[in-house]
């Protein structure tokens, strides 16, 4: 029985990870589960799995949390000491799902502690590339990524030499308005951009999505964790969302790897590596699909892509300041307070305005992205009519 930490319990990572281990329950015991807030949730779920912790990231939802808690042995806390506290537990796998700058902490904790770390938290890498794996080279731990595409692209390595790689595709389905044209674009509702035609996920990534700055993203994180130089990585749409990605190598041979569009299938790959585990997922039909097509992305009307290119290429603080202003833009967009195709042009307009030197510590990557967000802020009422 291996032991397990999972950091974001409660949201859609959290959930498909504690799917898995409900169907495994001789394989896992939970030492620890987190959660922003959702007390209630939190204890429901500490008191299924036979949590020894759980804590909250907002202290004030403590007291809901103990009392919910009250008369069992299931240990509580909160704040951010807590949430650090709770990664740095000497447990076989962490599952870092806290979504934001909120993750950071909680990952290098993780991280520090030499742990093996199912990563599923964007900014640890594209805001703090650096950082964090420096970190993890001097701590010797393990990074397993959970993000569809690299983890795809880390089963299509297999234990590669990346010398032998020629190219690596992250693979992208374009989202809901991929076929729209610019005046629909303009004009598009939040409830438009959320609607991912093959993806259930939160609304802040479901805008990502449609923008097509997740895939902006991902390009920077697979810039961290394959480091085989920009030249060699692309993007590619994919509406199918069948090949989550490929990887080519110098002989021109394409590995690419197939799944539903489930979160638990990457996850699983985390959970069992270096093995496999089943899941309660169909097989992949191939003849009902019936098609894969495949499309170059359009940067005129989803500039996303090409402005995350140019953050790599600029570096330093670059990816974290795009990061930020793009958190800060597609919530006001989601506010109603911005059209959305002012979401990539605030995070560009950011760019432009605020440099800062490459951050060096975890603190240098938070007093960045503070910084980033009040530009930003600023930057959203110029581009309130875009």
């Amino acid at each position: 029985m291996r032991s397990i930490t999972i950091l974001g319990a409660t949201g859609s990572i959290g959930a498909s990870t504690l799917d898995l281990v409900r169907r495994n329950p001789d394989a896992w015991k939970v030492e620890a589960l987190t959660a922003n807030c959702s007390a209630q949730e939190l204890a429901r779920l500490a008191r299924e799995f036979g949590a020894k912790l759980a804590v909250v990231g907002d202290e004030s939802c403590l007291g809901e949390l103990r009392e919910a808690l009250s008369g069992t042995d299931i240990e509580t806390a909160g704040g951010t000491k807590a949430l650090c506290e709770a990664a740095a537990r000497p447990v076989d796998m962490t599952v870092a799902a806290i979504v934001g700058c909120a993750g950071l902490g909680p990952v290098m904790a993780a991280v520090e502690r030499g742990g093996t770390i199912a990563l599923a938290n964007k900014e640890a890498l594209v805001s703090a590339g650096e950082v964090l794996t420096a970190a993890v080279a001097k701590h010797g731990a393990t990074l397993l990524p959970t993000d569809s595409e690299h983890n795809a692209i880390f089963q299509c390595l297999a234990g590669n030499d990346l010398k032998e790689v020629a190219r690596i595709t992250l693979t992208a389905s374009g989202g809901p308005l991929r076929t729209w044209s610019d005046e629909q674009l303009r004009a598009a509702t939040p409830e438009q951009a959320v609607a991912h035609p093959n993806w259930s996920m939160g609304a802040k990534i479901s805008v990502d999505s449609a923008t097509m700055m997740n895939k902006g993203l991902e390009f920077i994180e697979a810039h961290h964790l394959f480091p085989v130089g920009l030249g060699k990585l692309r993007i590619v749409v994919h509406p199918q969302s069948v090949i989550h990605s490929m990887v080519e190598y110098r002989d021109r041979s394409t590995l690419a790897q197939l799944g539903p569009s489930d979160m638990r299938v990457p996850i699983a790959s985390c959970l069992a590596w270096p093995q496999r585990m089943e899941t309660p997922l169909e097989p992949l039909d191939l003849a009902s699909i019936g098609e894969l097509t495949f499309f170059p992305p359009d940067e005129t009307r989803f500039p996303a892509t090409r402005i995350a290119r140019e953050s790599i290429e600029a570096g330093g603080a670059a990816p974290a300041i795009l990061n930020a202003a793009n958190e800060v833009a597609v919530a006001a967009f989601l506010d109603s307070q911005i059209g959305f195709m002012a979401i990539t042009a605030v995070a560009e307009d950011t760019l432009a305005r605020y440099s800062a030197p490459a951050p060096r510590t975890l603190e240098d990557v938070l007093g960045i992205d503070a910084e980033a967000r009040a530009f930003a802020r600023r930057s959203l009422e110029s581009n309130a009519c875009v």
